[in-house]
């Protein structure tokens, strides 16, 4: 994959750029700021975007706003976002904001270089991976509707949540694929996701686990 990485610590950088080209990947620019980045995205036109959600002028969510502003641009764009910290409305901002791939990895994460680049292979593939800790983490802090749902059913959820597809879901829970269609029609029932948005009720169901 072609990836265009934003991150402001010039020695972060430097260590994403050497552990994405020592598994293969190309990576065709880098930027230490969101402006940077966003130039960078609109001439190289990449594969994927991997990029720190606080970044310059602002050090707020500077980088988070450059990829959703490249994404009205470009739908299809997959990113994959890094954060010291959990944001729920950041990361649901994020999901709504394209009909790509998309990630939301702790920086943590980083340490397991495999890991990290298998997670970047698919978001670029068009899939939805959020940090299981993440995950863990606001499940912690949810109320309603969330508690209509079973034990079951939340753990069906929060697999969903780190972008399982249902084989996986089923083979981690060691359920069969049709018990795990049933559980995921339930969520949706109990979510009240409407029929109409059949092709991204995933997403919503995955939003709903995790806005506060």
């Amino acid at each position: 994959m072609r990836v265009v990485l934003a991150e402001d610590s010039g020695l972060l950088r430097e260590s994403l750029v050497n552990l994405i080209t020592y598994f293969d990947h190309q990576v065709v620019a880098t930027a230490a700021t969101a402006g940077e980045l966003r130039t960078a995205a609109a001439v190289f036109r990449p594969d994927i975007v991997v990029t720190d959600v606080r970044m310059p002028p602002d050090h707020t969510d500077d980088g988070l706003r450059a990829a959703i502003a490249l994404r009205r641009d470009r739908p299809s764009l997959p990113v994959l976002v890094l954060s010291q910290y959990v944001d729920s409305a950041a990361l649901s901002e994020l999901l709504r904001s394209g009909d790509a791939g998309t990630g939301y990895l702790l920086k943590d994460r980083v340490a397991d270089g495999a890991q990290f680049v298998a997670t970047m292979r698919e978001v670029g593939g068009g899939a939805t991976v959020i940090d299981p800790d993440v995950v863990r983490r606001l499940l912690t802090r949810r109320d309603d509707p969330l508690l209509r749902l079973s034990t079951r059913e939340l753990e069906v959820l929060a697999l969903m949540a780190e972008g399982r597809s249902n084989a996986a879901i089923g083979r981690e829970l060691v359920i069969s694929e049709v018990t795990v269609s049933k559980h995921i029609g339930n969520i949706f029932t109990k979510l009240d996701l409407p029929a109409d948005e059949i092709s991204h009720r995933r997403v919503l169901a995955v939003l709903s686990y995790l806005r506060g």
